[in-house]
């Protein structure tokens, strides 16, 4: 069977389903665990969207929108604490809009879902503050 690209699978059926690889969307998302719903986007994408996006080094990446700006987007993962820029309209394939665990799919318009999305993004300085001084800790141990 050959292998389709996420774009293709998208205009196919208008959802794609996977599972990510990496951990840069932890605590929400965990590689091997959780299926993720990523569907067409529909206009301008909004703080806190998740996009799947196509850097122009051919990576996808998944991450979240801590800020929308006129031409781009500033975009940072969960579990991440350096911000990316430059992201563009032009490289979002799809956003998320479910994440299924266990059988059961949680939509980003939940309660809960919102509850942790607020509590995370805007906590930011914190919590980027916390993420790298412990990954300085663990480069240290290594040692």
């Amino acid at each position: 069977m050959a292998k389709s690209t996420f774009e293709e699978q998208l205009a196919k059926s208008g959802k794609l389903i996977y599972t990510n690889k990496g951990d840069s969307m932890m605590p929400l998302i965990k590689q091997d665990r959780d299926l993720l719903v990523i569907e067409p986007v529909h206009g301008r994408l909004k703080k806190y969207d998740v996009p799947l996006y196509k850097r122009d080094s051919g990576q996808y990446v998944l991450h979240r929108i801590l800020k929308v700006r006129d031409s781009d987007y500033v975009i940072c993962g969960d579990n991440r604490w350096s911000k990316e820029y430059g992201v563009t309209d032009r490289h979002i394939i799809g956003v998320l809009t479910a994440v299924i665990r266990n059988g059961r799919e949680v939509s980003v318009n939940s309660r809960k879902y919102r509850l942790y999305v607020h509590l995370w993004c805007d906590l930011f300085p914190v919590r980027a503050f916390v993420l790298h001084a412990a990954n300085k800790l663990k480069r240290l141990i290594k040692r």
